[in-house]
């Protein structure tokens, strides 16, 4: 018998199918895609187990979500397990009543069941089977509580099947009269799928479909989701015996945090402590002791080099080029630190899934859901995954609108950007400064989602499906796991990419086109090089700069590179701050913000075009999206400069 294991992500599903198959399993490719899937079996048993990948629903709107439905349509599948994480009923439920839908015999295995015993909850199985019309079986996969009788029943068959739609009551007639027009298994799940689409198939079909839409007056995508989720919730109300104490105390703190009043100056209030705390009042403290030490680490590399006669060339190669490109960017760690240890408690606590929800309605109107919220949270890390998270939005417009707004949100990559030129001019207000910078990021995003929505002619809007989250007091464990994966990921990228390109960096400032050594820095083959740059950043600069047009450019390769190219740009010229040196000390309040903004809000940097691409399945988009991210940065950048310019900043 072939049994697929199907459920959400972090359902436990994976940790039931190694119990089950006692690690004797394969890894398998999907046919034409890259997406593993695991068959195991049990010892003398003629049961093979399928551990398809986690999805939320049947929808295909990812490569993951495409292959578990693909498998489930197309493959001789005997029996579902459909693992239900017990702590996220609704969310697990609602794949639940899609998977009966396609008319193939299935049990559900309540996992993580011990939970509730821990706090006290008694959910009645029996009155969860009336209602769905398939057996549910209480387990632990993690302490295999449960699970001997789940394998009993599958091998005696002894479980009950027979499936109820009552969610679906309302279209039961209409289902019935397109199914009879279907020439396939999986009738039910067809015959809805049908309803859903915009495609006609024939007058009757068409017919049923024009007087849905207009009994509804809504997207019916949106009407089924709600019939399931108002059944579900009428079930379980009906199977819980105690209200979660967690659950209470959500209720009391959601009326304060999600409040339609407080929720957005709430939101803005955390995030302002959280920059204030990361970039200001304590992170700038440990970035002068890093710098300290790495500058002392620079001061006696120079004298040793020195001592045992090494060239003058071999000497600024290794502490201007090596260890400047590195101690460019070492000190922005412990703000990265503080960063990323606030943003993992925000969502550990399951703040940032419920702000997503609030915010729904504000991102409609801009032609986007609260699902795209998600995206730019991730993007405060990394332009990367944020870009490929934009899968998980269904609609193909407002998808590849996030996947060019995503990179507005300034990554982990960008705040040393913020944090130099910050520091400097804005001393103590530094950490306000962060805050309205990543403020006005929003508000970049606002107006071009606003373009781009004209561009798009977007006019239909995704909802934004999702189980809200009790809060919960974080686990300190994971938080430090996420923040040292994080920040290790920050730090192998600087001992990699960016020290390559220090070198490299280092030989064009030192060097002429005819190899000279020792040259003025302004004849050197990058100086030749920016000469020119500099025409195109002097309408947001005000100054014809070479080395602040090479250092935008090199963004390119990385963000972190702006400000590697400054501190190398300033040691080989002989000053040891950016800001002392010659060729940096131009800089104003007007120039500074302009040439933050522009960093800030252009191209991403080319791993992140390279997903871009990826996502958006088309050179040319991407190319448009380039242009677009680049030209925009620009003209605010523009903007910026000359009305602070004209007030004497």
């Amino acid at each position: 018998m072939k049994i697929a294991l199907v459920g959400n992500q972090n359902s436990g599903k994976t940790t039931l199918f190694n119990l089950l198959t006692k690690n004797n399993h394969t890894v398998a490719n999907y046919p034409g895609t890259t997406v593993d899937i695991y068959v195991g079996s049990k010892k003398k048993s003629e049961d093979v187990f399928i551990d398809l990948p986690g999805i939320i629903s049947l929808t295909p709107y990812s490569s993951e979500h495409e292959i578990t439905t693909s498998y489930l349509l197309n493959e001789d599948v005997d029996l579902i397990i459909n693992v239900v994480d017990v702590t996220h009923l609704e969310k697990g439920l609602y794949l639940t009543t899609q998977l009966l839908e396609l008319d193939i015999p299935m049990l559900v295995a309540i996992n993580m069941i011990d939970m509730l015993e821990d706090q006290n909850i008694k959910l009645h199985f029996k009155t969860l089977e009336k209602m769905f019309g398939v057996s549910f079986f209480p387990i632990s996969a993690e302490k295999n509580i449960g699970v001997t009788d789940l394998v009993c029943a599958i091998a005696t068959k002894d479980y009950l099947y027979n499936p109820t739609y009552n969610w679906l009551n309302f279209i039961k007639s209409d289902l019935d009269k397109i199914k009879e027009q279907l020439e396939t298994e999986h009738e039910t799940y067809y015959a809805i799928k049908i309803l859903q689409d915009n495609d006609t198939l024939n007058a009757e079909i068409e017919t049923i479909k024009t007087s849905l839409k207009h009994e509804y007056q809504e997207d019916f995508y949106e009407v089924i989701a709600e019939k399931r989720y108002n059944y579900i919730e009428t079930a379980l109300s009906m199977s819980f015996k105690v209200l979660s104490k967690h659950e209470r105390h959500t209720e009391k703190i959601d009326k304060i945090l999600l409040n339609k009043y407080l929720a957005i100056p709430i939101f803005l209030a955390v995030m302002f402590v959280i920059y204030t705390i990361s970039v200001g009042l304590v992170g700038s403290l440990c970035v002068g002791f890093v710098e300290e030490f790495f500058g002392w680490i620079q001061d006696n590399l120079s004298n040793w080099l020195t001592s045992i006669n090494a060239s003058d060339w071999a000497v600024s190669l290794l502490v201007d080029g090596v260890i400047g490109g590195v101690a460019a960017l070492m000190p922005f760690i412990p703000q990265l630190i503080l960063l990323f240890f606030f943003i993992n408690i925000l969502e550990s606590t399951g703040y940032m899934t419920r702000i997503a929800y609030f915010l729904d309605k504000l991102f409609r109107r801009l032609g986007l859901s609260g699902t795209a919220l998600i995206p730019f949270i991730i993007g405060s890390g990394c332009s990367v995954p944020a870009i490929g998270a934009t899968r998980t939005i269904e609609d193909k417009k407002e998808r590849e609108m996030s996947v060019i707004l995503t990179p507005f949100i300034p990554c982990s990559a960008k705040l040393p950007i913020i944090t130099l030129f910050a520091s400097f001019f804005f001393k103590q207000y530094a950490g306000l400064m962060t805050f309205i910078l990543y403020l006005f990021s929003i508000v970049i995003i606002v107006i071009s989602a606003l373009i781009l929505k004209y561009i798009f002619k977007v006019k239909r809007v995704s909802g934004y499906i999702s189980e809200l989250p009790v809060y919960r007091v974080p686990k300190m464990k994971y938080v430090f796991t996420n923040i040292g994966l994080q920040v290790w990921d920050f730090i192998k990228h600087a001992l990699t990419i960016i020290t390559f390109a220090s070198v490299i960096l280092w030989f064009l400032l030192s060097f002429d086109f005819r190899f000279n050594y020792g040259i003025p820095i302004e004849t050197s083959m990058l100086g030749r090089i920016g000469y020119y740059l500099s025409y195109v950043f002097y309408p947001i600069l005000g100054e014809l700069s070479w080395a602040s047009g090479v250092s935008t450019i090199q963004g390119l390769i990385a963000k972190e590179n702006v400000v590697v190219t400054m501190k190398i740009i300033a040691d080989v010229s002989g000053d040891s701050s950016v800001f002392t040196s010659s060729l940096f000390s131009f800089f104003t309040v007007s120039s500074a913000l302009s040439f933050m903004i522009f960093n800030l809000y252009n191209a991403p940097c080319l791993a992140a075009i390279g997903a871009m691409k990826s996502e958006l399945k088309s050179t040319k988009k991407t190319i448009y999206a380039v242009l677009f991210q680049t030209g925009f940065a620009y003209l605010i950048a523009l903007i910026v400069f000359n009305i602070l310019r004209l007030g004497g900043l």
